[in-house]
């Protein structure tokens, strides 16, 4: 095929016709007809017979055996071209002369453990021969040990150990991969036994040597010559047994060489390594660099040489001693029966060196700085790139940066392009946060970086780092009094905040007072003259000299009264002229330090010349105040009286964790190292991927208004949960012109709708961040082509329009709602020239795979139509899913389709429309989704993102920083996988999501971040790693989607990535957000990935035992059981100090197997819950229900769902099911022989006759259940009479053996420990006999058994949480224990569990 397209490209002529050669294939729809159609009927027929992915791996083919097949020579000589459909490779495993399987094989088999993982079995069990050969002899360390040449010898034994694990490794090779054996493939049988033979043989090679070695010695009497050349002989012999190993260290430490002869197809090459690996595709040459190398080995080095050095000295040496004395005992009488297993990788990168805003507030002067280095592109020469010299330029300039080292970095000052780009980014990033409500208004206007205005001659730091300067500054002219200017002012500088808080304060004051005194009055030139002085003075450096800097105070004060009257809404005129007045008497009064007289003010400039004048109030005409409506001069007042009255420091600014957290995050990520920023017109182009089903979109008003069972809404908790987001959110709707809050249930619902549906995992929150990248991309593209001018300017026009309309004035027309969801136009975007929608669209697309979204379409879903909204507001998203055409009687066409929504044509069009061969899913359906909305993408580079993800705009701002990651080598080649940080923003809900946040974040980031470095071996885990498009394109897709084999399709795309020569790394500069399932049964199934809203989960006592019976309250119960016993009859629990020493951290592992699943659940304590709970579980306990009972409904039902996995269980899986299940007779082994009526026997006859009260119990029960059948309903007093005889009997029997035999009373209790653990031996070995014993009447007391036993571990179970509940106060505890992260926010979590009643309180009031 490929010969015949490169044919056709190249315009060749056919020899036989002499014309171009034309395709095998033509016609319409031929390739798909002819080539991919049979192949997916074939596939499709693979997985029916899979049944449902419950047939055993080697029984059908998947993805893998298909993709590995094309590889092979035999794909040549069997499919041919045009290709054969009659070949065997169409055949279905079930057939015969099919091709098998051609890649791995996975046998379902607990040998898999040993196989899988055979190099650490090897490694650890020959160290422990080792370590105890050597510890035996009780030297102080292991080397004195070896200088004994018995010890020495001894040490050679780990051969025969080690041949014998090759042997088994052999064995298990043979056993698992036999189904790769075909017709085709004999030799890789032949080597299977070659390779079991050849290990049997050293078995027996090194069991004669080193017999030769013992028999020399002994007939010697002494380590002689001629026995020292034995052992020569036997090291010769493993010299050559450990050859391979040699040859593959050596290959692993020059690894060139091994990449060579990998990817080499020479014959003698294959020859050479066909008995060490089968010749595939996959991972051939994927050697890492000697430095890697070199790295990966040093990181082993020390990790095992800590690991045997703790194991050699503190496990296994000290008990040596003791296994020597219990060796060297004679004569011992035993009474027996009568026969016989990340931080400073993050260090290097200089994670978490800005953490909080303390640690902000000291670099934030060089942000601008770093942003210019990281963010904004620099024009280099293309040979310049990745020089040396480049590079050491690089490193000494992050340097300076990171620790402001040297002078490179001076003051930015308002009249700079740099601060002015600095000042645009910045203040898009808090607009996105009050977008957000994270911050208020307040918070808004104390973070942002105003432009200039008011003629202030310094940048204008945010207010939350100038908080306390000015005052600290006054205090430092106080105490400096008769200081020269010079040493004043120098102490004012080494703080640059001060120095810019004197000089705003003071230009801002000039400014002020010069605007609201009418110009032309005598008033306005006697401040003007004032202010000339002063700046004279400063000027020839003689303030101090001239003035008196005891009034400074006095000044400050009539100062922050003027301010305060100006931003009152009423604004009294006469109050302003009188404290303009006293500003003036302090002024010409105090201020002067030589004074002047009231002649002198007049020939200065500084009184009115009129003496009537001085009688009256000066200002009393002369004040003029801005309107109302002028934004920009009262919030330049509202930051001048932050300036003046800012006395305590304004850590705690934003108040908001989450925008606190973010702010700390980026900047210290601009310290980071990171590639340099190419121009959006020459960055790499992107797609971002995110596969969608059925989840959530928005929240339906509905869903924010419908009570669960304890009375909460989705917007009741939200609201609660996020209480100061929703003060923020309703100060912006009455912003925006919202009176009452009853709007948000109807003219603003949609607004409402989206703040609720921002909180949650839904797909509105997911496009959100996404569309950030779109923003982010318009904003770049615009600096980087914009002038200096055009910034300049922009950026005071922009300043002087927020203000004036506040951050939401820049709305689209129509809905109030649009600028709030769509997030792809800011204020920003009054400053673009054009180009940049155009640009940012070139180089980013965002394709949602909505696989069912035609079906909706059909059905009328509103998630449809939710989707379309979501498209007519993000001109970037695309929307791919499958759609199904009727073309006939039971005939469908499958079609994979994008679409976007046409803004000019105002509805929603077809971009493309592919034909499929089939329904799309095949395998699993996530993978699926993605791979078919891949070919949808564009650019180089795809990330993935999951339906339960966020992002941020201030992150979008690094990605054409990451994306030149992939220009970079790490090691020998260029990443295919860039790995990205996750943040779980589920993790400050509660306690619970905390330790789920910190699970993640210790897998998902410490973890990831030491596989990728040093270890180079990452693979991916989950989302948002960023792939390779065109590498992966041309790989089999992003996605493995064999049906059950890769559920988790994270990993396996990281396996195809490194097995097909890819490179896998992981970057900590750039994050993204994640949400998690918070509740206690997702955090016990780490693997779970339902996206659903971030509430905790209350669920009840039946629901609880159904998840953790098995893996939680058996296990406890069991264990509690084994601690009771130990604590009655062993001789040492008799003292209770040493008992509690001995088990407490069992007991508690007992009370954390009950407790965790209800002390982690709302309400769980609560005592009329706990009741109605019981009643329910009893009620599910006893329903049988029919056949299509649910698990939830019916305990049987449930019952038998626990025993599906012995279904596709083999033999041996069953007979060592039914081995582990023997404990529970070894359990009763031991007690029968502690009761009365054993009499102190040790005869086995006493524990065979014990089986006689085994046999009676289930006599008995089977009796109650015939009589209850048969009776209960008609005859009810013949089931009583039963029930009656069999109580009778059993006290005679009781009575009997107690007057006749050693019988005690306490043996009927201590009979049920032994017993009761025998019935559920006895029950867990039917269930695996069950299809046996399902035909025949023993299954019905089989199930009959079963259920009591259920019963009972339900009672003891259910037994603490009634008490706990019915205990006062203990559920008020809980929820301080379960919520206390949220009452550290100060949450009121109480209200949230009781917040019905309280409404209803409020309602009656």
């Amino acid at each position: 095929m490929a010969m015949e397209l490169n044919k056709i490209l190249e315009d060749y002529i056919d020899e036989n016709t002499g014309q171009p050669v034309m395709p095998s294939l033509s016609g319409e729809n031929a390739f798909l007809n002819c080539v991919v159609k049979p192949i997916y009927e074939t596939i499709k027929k693979e997985v029916e017979s899979s049944k449902n992915g419950t047939a055993p791996h080697s029984a059908w083919r998947n993805y893998d055996d298909l993709n590995e097949y094309f590889w092979t020579k035999r794909c040549f000589a069997k499919l041919k071209w045009p290709i054969d459909v009659g070949s065997n490779f169409f055949v279905i495993s079930s057939g015969r002369k099919h091709v098998g399987k051609t890649g791995f094989v996975e046998q379902r088999s607990f040998w898999n453990l040993l196989r899988s993982f055979d190099r650490l079995w090897v490694m650890l069990i020959l160290f422990l021969q080792f370590a105890i050969i050597v510890a035996w002899e009780r030297k102080e360390y292991p080397w004195q040990a070896l200088e004994d040449r018995e010890v020495q010898v001894r040490v050679l034994t780990l051969f025969f150990t080690w041949s014998g694990l090759r042997l088994l490794q052999s064995l298990l090779d043979a056993g698992m991969q036999y189904s790769l054996v075909s017709r085709e493939t004999m030799w890789l049988g032949v080597r299977m036994l070659l390779k079991s033979a050849v290990a049997a043989g050293w078995i027996i090679v090194f069991g004669v040597f080193y017999g030769r070695i013992w028999s020399q010695k002994n007939s010697d009497g002494r380590w002689s010559s001629e026995a020292n050349r034995r052992i020569v002989n036997f090291l010769e012999v493993a010299l050559v047994f450990v050859l391979p190993e040699l040859l593959a260290l050596a290959f692993f430490i020059i690894p060139w060489i091994r990449n060579f002869l990998e990817n080499r197809n020479w014959r003698i090459f294959y020859l050479l390594s066909w008995w060490f690996q089968s010749r595939s595709f996959v991972g051939r040459g994927l050697r890492e660099g000697l430095v890697d190398n070199i790295k990966y080995t040093l990181f082993w080095v020390v990790v095992l040489a800590t690991k045997f050095a703790f194991s050699y000295f503190l496990q296994i040496k000290p008990m040596i001693k003791p296994s020597r004395q219990l060796l060297d005992l004679r004569d011992v009488t035993y009474e027996w029966h009568e026969f016989s297993k990340a931080a400073t990788v993050g260090l290097l990168a200089h994670l978490g060196e800005i953490r909080n805003i303390q640690q902000l507030t000291l670099r934030f002067q060089f942000f601008a700085s770093a942003i210019q280095f990281n963010l904004m592109p620099e024009e280099q020469l293309l040979n310049a790139r990745g020089t040396l010299k480049s590079k050491f330029k690089d490193a000494i300039h992050r340097l300076k940066l990171r620790y402001g080292l040297g002078r490179p970095y001076k003051k930015l000052e308002s009249n700079q392009v740099e601060a002015n780009k600095f000042a645009l980014i910045w203040n898009e990033i808090i607009t996105t946060f009050r977008e957000e409500d994270i911050i208020s208004d307040r918070e808004l206007e104390l973070l942002e970086l105003p432009q200039n205005s008011w003629n202030v001659r310094v940048i204008r730091w945010p207010c939350f780092l100038l908080c306390n300067e000015l005052l600290l500054a006054l205090s430092q002219a106080k105490e400096l009094v008769d200081a020269p200017d010079k040493w004043l002012w120098y102490k004012i500088c080494k703080n640059e905040y001060r120095r810019c808080a004197v000089i705003e304060a003071y230009d801002s004051v000039k400014h002020l007072l010069l605007e609201t005194i009418k110009i032309n009055t005598e008033e306005h030139s006697i401040i003007t003259v004032l202010f000339q002085e002063i700046d004279h003075s400063l000027q020839i450096e003689k303030f101090t000299k001239t003035f008196n800097m005891t009034a400074l105070p006095h000044f400050h004060t009539k100062l922050i009264k003027l301010v305060e009257l100006l931003n009152k809404p009423k604004k009294d005129l006469n109050q302003v002229v009188n404290t303009l007045q006293a500003l003036y008497e302090i002024a010409v009064r105090d201020f002067f330090k030589d004074k002047r007289s009231t002649e002198q003010l007049r020939e200065d400039g500084l009184a009115p010349h009129d003496p009537a004048a001085m009688a009256g109030l000066l200002f009393q005409n002369a004040v003029e105040l801005p309107d109302a409506s002028n934004e920009t001069f009262y919030r330049q007042v509202r930051r001048l009286h932050t300036i003046l009255t800012s006395r305590d420091s304004m850590q705690n600014i934003p108040k908001n964790l989450e925008a606190r957290r973010r702010i700390a995050f980026f900047s210290n990520s601009l310290f980071m190292n990171m590639p340099h920023a190419p121009q959006v017109e020459k960055m790499m182009a992107f797609s971002v991927l995110t596969p969608y089903y059925n989840e959530e979109v928005l929240y339906s008003r509905e869903q924010l208004r419908t009570e669960n069972e304890d009375g909460i809404s989705i917007w009741y908790y939200l609201q609660t949960i996020y209480n100061d987001e929703w003060k923020n959110f309703i100060e912006r709707m009455r912003r925006e012109g919202m009176v009452k809050e009853d709007e948000l249930w109807t003219t603003r619902m949609r607004d409402l709708r989206l703040w609720a549906s921002y909180r949650g995992q839904t797909l509105a929150r997911t496009v959100r961040g996404m569309m950030y990248y779109y923003r982010a991309l318009k904003m770049l593209a615009f600096l980087d082509s914009a002038s200096e001018v055009d910034i300049r300017e922009g950026s005071r026009e922009l300043g002087s329009m927020r203000r004036d309309g506040g951050s939401d004035s820049f709305k689209s027309e129509g809905s109030p709602s649009f600028n709030s969801l769509s997030r792809n136009s800011s204020s920003v975007n009054l400053l673009f020239k054009g180009h940049e929608y155009g640009t940012a669209l070139m180089k980013y697309s965002y394709v949602v795979a909505c696989q069912i979204y035609g079906t909706q379409k059909a059905k009328k879903d509103p998630h449809a139509e939710e989707i379309l909204y979501l498209m007519k507001t993000n001109e970037a998203l695309r929307v791919a899913y499958v759609d199904e055409v009727n073309t006939g009687r039971d005939e469908k066409e499958y079609y994979s389709v994008l679409v976007k929504y046409d803004q000019q044509l105002d509805k929603e069009v077809e971009i493309y429309r592919i034909k499929l061969p089939g329904p799309l899913k095949l395998g699993e359906g996530k993978p699926e989704n993605q791979n078919h909305a891949l070919i949808f993408t564009r650019g180089d580079a795809v990330q993935t993102i999951d339906m339960n993800q966020d992002n941020y705009f201030e992150e979008a701002l690094k990605m054409r920083n990451l994306l030149e990651e992939y220009r970079r080598y790490y090691g020998i080649r260029k990443p295919t996988i860039l790995g990205v940080r996750e943040h779980i923003f589920t993790g400050s809900v509660s306690s619970l999501a905390w330790f789920m946040s910190a699970q993640e974040m210790s897998f998902v980031t410490l973890g990831q971040r030491v596989l990728a470095n040093p270890l180079k071996v990452r693979m991916h885990y989950g989302h948002p790693d960023v792939f390779d498009r065109f590498w992966f394109l041309t790989r089999g897709g992003i996605s493995k989607a064999s049906r059950v084999i890769n559920i988790s399709e994270d990993i396996f795309a990281g396996f195809n990535c490194t097995l097909r020569g890819g490179n896998v790394t992981h970057q900590e500069y750039i994050q993204v957000g994640k949400g998690r399932d918070v509740g206690f049964n997702q955090v016990s199934m780490f693997e779970a990935k339902v996206a659903s809203g971030n509430g905790e989960q209350h669920k009840g006592f039946a629901e609880n035992y159904r998840l953790y019976a098995r893996s939680h309250f058996v296990k406890a119960i069991e264990l509690g059981l084994i601690l009771t016993v130990y604590a009655s009859h062993s001789a040492i629990a008799k003292d209770t100090f040493v008992y509690i020493a001995m088990t407490i951290f069992s007991w508690f592992l007992v009370v954390s197997w009950i407790m965790a699943p209800f002390v982690f659940n709302p309400s769980g304590f609560d005592w009329l819950k706990t009741v109605y709970d019981f009643d329910d579980f009893m009620n599910w306990i006893w329903y049988k229900g029919g056949v299509f009972a649910k698990a939830e409904q019916s305990w049987e039902r449930w019952w038998c769902e626990e025993q599906e996995h012995l279904r596709t269980t083999g033999l041996w899986g069953k007979l060592l099911e039914i081995v582990l299940d023997l404990r529970f007779f070894f359990f009763q082994y031991g007690i029968v022989y502690q009761l009365g009526i054993a009499d102190n026997s040790t005869s086995i006859a006493v524990y065979l006759l014990s089986w006689i009260y085994v046999i009676v119990a289930f006599a008995i029960s089977w009796v109650i259940a015939y009589a209850r059948d048969k009776y209960a309903a008609r005859e009810h007093i013949y089931y009583r009479l039963v029930q009656f005889l069999i109580i009778t009997l059993g006290i005679v029997v009781i009575v009997a053996l107690l007057e006749f035999t050693s019988f005690r009373f306490m043996d009927i209790f201590t009979s049920l420990l032994a017993f009761i653990p025998t019935g559920w031996g006895m029950l867990l070995i039917a269930q695996v006999l069950r299809p046996f014993l399902q035909s025949t009447p023993l299954w019905g007391a089989v199930v009959s058994m079963a259920r009591l036993y259920d019963i009972m571990f339900g009672v003891i179970v259910m037994a603490p949480v009634a008490f706990l509940s019915w205990m006062p106060g203990f559920q008020s505890m809980q929820t301080r224990i379960l919520f206390n992260e949220a009452f550290s926010r100060g949450l009121r979590i109480f209200q949230i569990l009781t917040g019905k009643n309280l409404r209803l309180m409020c309602d009656l009031r």
